[in-house]
């Protein structure tokens, strides 16, 4: 068994949970189940079910440990597995499949919003009132930094609908801003 002082550094951390030491899995969660949770709500709005996919991203987590080498951000690798854990449950539940809007329509045009005091956890409020599915391209795309490309992959749709579905998240978002914050526009004549 390792003592609590290997846990305070990652590799210790690693290491005592590779060895299946309980208290240093207990660490990990413990360090990282906040971060996480709040990427599983993002994208299945209920915390109940969020925390359960939450769970089985920690599950495979564990069961993965032994596939990581190192390479890149340690906390980056789980990251990704509980993004993928939380897209693998939208796609696999029916109650939660994602509305993919195909419809072709013109592109908005782009105007300009004052967010004057706007504060971030009302922005996420907005995000998280999106259709789920320019709510989950926009979360991967705008905050986990996916390429169109990977999102296409992740979601089984191509790349031009998931460039469509974070142009109608935008829009949708920027006018959520626009009538919570009047806009002034200027009149040239």
């Amino acid at each position: 068994m390792f003592s609590r002082t290997n846990f305070s550094t990652e590799s210790g951390l690693i290491k005592g949970c590779l060895k299946g030491d309980r208290m240093a899995q207990r660490h990990l969660y413990d360090s990282y189940s906040g971060k996480f949770l709040a990427i599983c709500i993002r994208y299945l709005k209920d915390r109940e079910h969020a925390e359960d996919v939450m769970l089985e991203g920690f599950m495979k987590i564990f069961e993965k440990l032994p596939q990581y080498q190192a390479k890149g951000s340690f906390e980056g690798w789980m990251k990704r597995i509980m993004v993928t854990q939380a897209l693998m449950t939208l796609r696999s539940n029916r109650h939660l499949m994602m509305e993919v809007n195909m419809e072709s329509g013109s592109e908005y045009q782009d105007q300009n919003y004052e967010l004057n005091h706007m504060e971030t956890a009302d922005l996420m409020q907005m995000v998280e009132s999106l259709p789920v599915g320019y709510r989950t391209v926009f979360n991967l795309y705008a905050i986990e930094g996916f390429s169109h490309q990977e999102i296409a992959n992740l979601l089984g749709i191509t790349e031009s609908t998931s460039k469509s579905q974070l142009n109608r998240a935008r829009k949708t978002l920027k006018e959520k801003i626009a009538s919570q914050n009047p806009i002034k526009r200027k009149i040239n004549g």
